[in-house]
């Protein structure tokens, strides 16, 4: 499988253990990580152009992954 890029260990590096003790912990944290690494892999595949789709669907998935990012980006600094 190729690389993907904007997987939450690579945004957030200074973060694993705190990521995998709310896996653990928050079932919210743990939807949240789940429906951004779901996301990314479909926006993965759209820009491989193994699921073609329409930039306006495209750009709609990246601002999904935003604002699960932001979300989680929040979650992880309160912790």
């Amino acid at each position: 499988m190729s690389h993907v890029p904007h997987e939450l260990p690579e945004e957030f590096p200074d973060k694993i253990q705190a990521m995998h003790d709310l896996k653990m912990s928050d079932a919210h944290f743990q939807r949240l990580a789940e429906e951004y690494h779901e996301l990314n892999r479909q926006i993965h595949r759209v820009e491989t152009g193994v699921e073609p789709t329409s930039e306006q669907f495209e750009t709609e998935l990246r601002k999904k992954r935003l604002h699960l990012k932001d979300e989680i980006a929040s979650i992880l600094a309160a912790a």
